[in-house]
């Protein structure tokens, strides 16, 4: 079963502020996200994958990481 999160349970998980979630989901760069109606939801798995991938044992690692475009 998918779980489905708020975009304040995404951003307490991320610690993050809801208006940084609401921003980056406007502007580019945050975790994928559904939209149902009006409603917006972020698969659990979807929040873990984007962290993972912003996940680094270096800063020369997180050096090499290519620059996102926005």
């Amino acid at each position: 079963m998918t779980v489905y999160l708020t975009t304040k349970d995404a951003a307490y998980l991320l610690g993050l502020h809801q208006d940084t979630l609401r921003r980056m989901r406007r502007e580019g760069g945050g975790p994928q996200y559904v939209r149902i109606g009006r409603v917006v939801r972020y698969r659990l798995d979807a929040v873990d994958a984007w962290a993972k991938a912003r996940t680094f044992v270096s800063t020369a690692d997180e050096a090499a990481r290519p620059v996102e475009q926005l």
